[in-house]
């Protein structure tokens, strides 16, 4: 048992060395074999055996063993990993030619729990029948794994159930390691110096902020430039309003569409009218515009998709005339209703931005009379502020009064202890001037002897550049003349002189020149036939626009009108009741106020700005009110505008 037992630990010892990353199993075989040199034949040749076995088979033996620390040896150590690696080897393919005997002998001289526990898990029939037949088939060939390695294993069981069976008993009878008690350490507490007590900072002074001046009430009031802007603003626009309607007025009669009672045209006179459309006189051109209004310059392809958008509507017109003269029906009915719903839209949209508005001038109220109430709640925390503070600063002049007693005492103890320290000074400091000095003789020998070395390598330097100079100056022969009309006579088809090559190459550069000429008056010819057709669809769109300009003047007048009659506005039940809330929360604010102002230090009258900047801030909303509506205006215009474009 125990020749087998070494022989088993000297194939682990060399396992243990082997790294699958770095060495190949050949060489690392031919390094084992010198190693294990002075052992006997018989034990060479088993471990040998063994340990090429184990590196040859190392995927088989890595699924048993990985598989047993997962279920079974989770308490087994992972330096025994190579230790079942053999064990698993042996009884796999080594048990018919060693002996169930031999076997048992080898088992017994490893250690009996951890035998006992792997060979109970590798010869259960349940695992070498299910998932170790399954993965060693994966590796090898189902039939050759069956018959050569699990039908043996199989034949073993009773014979192996057994040896397990004497495990067990002797593990049963083998009684407990005694635990040597081992001499406790005891701790031992560190010869520290005991700190001093740290001494209270003394706490800064609060930094006064000085007073900041009033803020200007140029800062809440719009500057004048403003209203200049505004001013010319709206006598731009008046202008622009009258010329437009003057050139409405004045316009010509073939510009005005036709109406429904005059005879239809033919076919050749609705084309006669595309072709040659009528000239419109243009509307004068401003100086002033607004932002949404600034005139583009447009590119080739927009000038070609709006004229082609031009044309499309033309022909949707005439279309639409075809229909109705063929019995279709009018859409004026479906237009009114349209015009009614929207109106509707327009007024629940008002009501929807005053209750916004409301609510936005709630959520202020709100917010002022929460500023006074933490106002009052920081008033009460600064008062208990101060007054711990105060007690505070009273405690640490004390301390203070403790602490500089203590420190006169310490101070007198130090000066005693100093007086011994510096005779131990001088003594070291001549230690030291004798050891630095015989460094700097040292230090200087070796300065010698390097500065020599120097000179002999840099004397031999010079040499080897003196030489080198020398074989630099010697005579070189220069290369031949070349002669350029000759003919190299290699043998070549084609072949020519330079000279030639140059004549050809200036001819072939002539050629493309005239060809480049040739193509760049082609290019020149066209853009210009292409810049005519442009300027033509230019003209088109920009009657085209003037015609929908003049229109959509008239509909703005026409709803300026609309809008001017008297009406009833609508009160909404959500707008009364915002009103009612601000209205409470202004009086709370205001009584809020009133308790505060007999309580706060006299002090001078300073004028308080958000009674300006509330002013304005409603007049702000009120205008956007008021653009929110022209906006929506100009977009239902511009529909009917376009549904109009398409009908004509």
């Amino acid at each position: 048992m125990a020749y087998y037992g070494k022989c088993i630990e000297t194939v682990i010892e060399q396992l243990n060395k082997f790294k699958p990353e770095k060495d190949s199993p050949e060489q690392f075989l031919e390094a084992a074999s010198t190693a294990l040199q002075t052992l006997s034949l018989q034990k060479q040749a088993f471990i040998l055996e063994v340990l090429s076995g184990c590196l040859e088979y190392r995927k088989l033996l890595a699924v048993v063993v990985d598989a047993f620390y997962v279920r079974a040896g989770w308490l087994c150590p992972r330096a025994d990993y190579n230790l079942f690696e053999v064990i698993c080897y042996l009884a796999t393919f080594q048990l018919e030619e060693l002996g169930f005997q031999l076997f048992c002998d080898i088992v017994r001289a490893q250690p009996v729990d951890k035998m006992h526990k792997f060979l109970g898990f590798f010869f259960n029939p349940l695992n070498l029948c299910s998932w170790i037949k399954d993965e060693w088939s994966l590796i090898y060939e189902t039939a050759h794994v069956r018959e050569n390695w699990i039908d043996p294993l199989m034949r073993w069981q009773p014979e192996v159930q057994e040896l397990i069976h004497q495990l067990e008993e002797v593990m049963a009878i083998q009684p407990p390691l005694s635990k040597t008690k081992a001499k406790v350490t005891e701790p031992k507490e560190f010869n520290l110096t005991v700190p001093r007590p740290r001494t209270i900072p003394v706490p800064e002074p609060v930094p006064v902020m000085a007073k900041s001046k009033p803020i200007p009430r140029s800062t809440y009031q719009p500057p004048k430039e403003r209203q200049l802007l505004e001013m010319t603003k709206r006598f731009n626009r008046w202008k622009a309003e009258e010329l437009l309607l003057k050139a409405n007025i004045e316009e010509m009669r073939c510009a005005v569409p036709r109406s429904r009672g005059e005879p239809l045209m033919q076919d050749s006179k609705k084309k006669l009218q595309l072709q040659f459309m009528p000239r419109i006189l243009k509307t004068p051109k401003l100086t002033f515009y607004k932002p949404s209004e600034v005139p583009v310059k447009l590119n080739t392809a927009a000038i070609l998709r709006e004229g082609s958008l031009y044309q499309r509507q033309v022909e949707k017109e005439l279309q639409r005339v075809d229909t109705l003269v063929d019995g279709a029906r009018d859409f004026s009915e479906f237009l009114q209703w349209q015009k009614e719903m929207q109106a509707k839209d327009r007024e629940e949209e008002l009501a929807t931005s005053a209750c916004r508005r409301l609510q936005g001038k709630l959520s202020r109220e709100e917010a002022i009379l929460a500023r006074q109430h933490l106002a009052q709640e920081n008033k009460q925390k600064a008062d208990q502020k101060k007054e711990e503070m105060a007690e505070l600063k009273q405690q640490c002049a004390e301390r203070r009064l403790q602490e500089e007693r203590s420190m006169k005492e310490l101070v007198e103890q130090v000066t005693e202890v100093q007086k011994n320290v510096k005779l131990a000074q001088m003594k070291l400091l001549k230690g030291r001037r004798q050891i630095v000095q015989e460094v700097i003789e040292e230090s200087r020998e070796l300065l010698q002897r390097t500065i020599q070395a120097a000179k002999e390598e840099q004397k031999e330097r010079c040499e080897l550049v003196s030489q080198l100079r020398a074989l630099e100056t010697r005579p070189v022969r220069k290369g031949k003349l070349v002669d350029l009309t000759q003919i190299p006579g290699y043998g070549l088809e084609g072949e020519m002189s330079v000279v030639e090559l140059r004549e050809r190459l200036a001819l072939l550069k002539e050629t493309q020149r005239r060809e480049e000429e040739e193509k760049r008056d082609q290019i020149i010819q066209g853009k210009r036939a292409r810049s005519q057709e442009l300027q033509n669809t230019v003209e088109q769109i920009s009657l085209c626009r003037a015609a929908m300009g003049r229109s959509a003047a008239l509909r703005w007048e026409e709803k300026k009108a609309r809008s001017a009659a008297p009406g009833t506005p609508s009160r909404d039940e959500r707008v009364l009741e915002l009103q009612r809330k601000i209205e409470e929360k202004v009086a709370e604010r205001r009584r809020t106020q009133a308790a505060l102002k007999p309580v706060s230090a006299p002090g001078p009258a300073r004028p308080k700005p958000w009674a300006h900047l509330e002013e304005q801030h409603w007049r702000e909303l009120q205008r956007s009110r008021e653009r929110r509506l022209r906006a929506l205006l100009l977009s239902s215009s511009a529909g009917g505008h376009g549904r109009r474009l398409e009908a004509a």
